[in-house]
């Protein structure tokens, strides 16, 4: 009876992966989805820890007993317990692999439209620092911009000194740098926000 608990028990330590692993690769996929967004341009640490703990738990749920059943075609020696343990524990590793993966892929993405708002932000100073009315030119570097398509089309405004108007220009990213930057009223973008959403 003893050595049959004893096997049992080392079994038991040698497969208790899952949910360490679970609990580890969860938090993992929080920094993860923060320094890698999978989509967007941002994610904070507690989205992509729910993310993680959501997928993780259905690979789980979905994964762990078939992986776990071919396991155990392979090596017959494993109990089922244990083998839908390992199975279980791929699979969040899986998961986490695949959040890092698209993260990356995504990453790319990300630093072009950076690039692209830096680059916009860049053209209408220097539009609005030449050829704006005087009381807006002394503000030209302290823009405020609202991205109406990333990447494309962009709206940057500056306070006037005297009576507080703004000053908006529409920069077109893909445009000749000569043509790229065009007035476009005074009306600030917290107005603009809200007439477009």
């Amino acid at each position: 009876m003893d050595s049959a608990w004893l096997a049992r028990a080392r079994w038991r330590w040698r497969g208790a992966w899952m949910w360490p692993t679970f609990v580890v690769c969860a938090a993992l996929d929080g920094i993860l989805a923060h320094a890698w967004p999978v989509s967007g341009d941002s994610a904070s640490f507690y989205s992509g820890l729910l993310v993680g703990l959501v997928l993780n738990l259905l690979a789980v749920v979905a994964v762990s007993r078939p992986l776990g059943s071919l396991l155990r075609r392979l090596r017959t020696d494993l109990p089922v317990e244990i083998a839908r343990n390992y199975a279980g524990t791929v699979a969040v590793v899986a998961v986490s692999a695949a959040i890092l993966v698209l993260g990356l892929l995504n990453h790319s993405s990300v630093v072009a439209r950076r690039h692209a708002l830096d680059d916009a932000i860049a053209r209408a100073e220097a539009f609005i620092g030449d050829r704006a009315p005087a009381e807006f030119r002394a503000n030209a570097y302290h823009t405020d911009t609202f991205t109406i398509q990333a990447g494309l089309l962009y709206r940057t405004c500056v306070v006037g000194r005297q009576d507080g108007r703004s000053y908006c220009v529409i920069v077109h990213e893909r445009m000749p740098l000569a043509q790229s930057v065009t007035p476009d009223g005074y009306e600030p973008n917290a107005v603009f926000a809200e007439g477009v959403n």
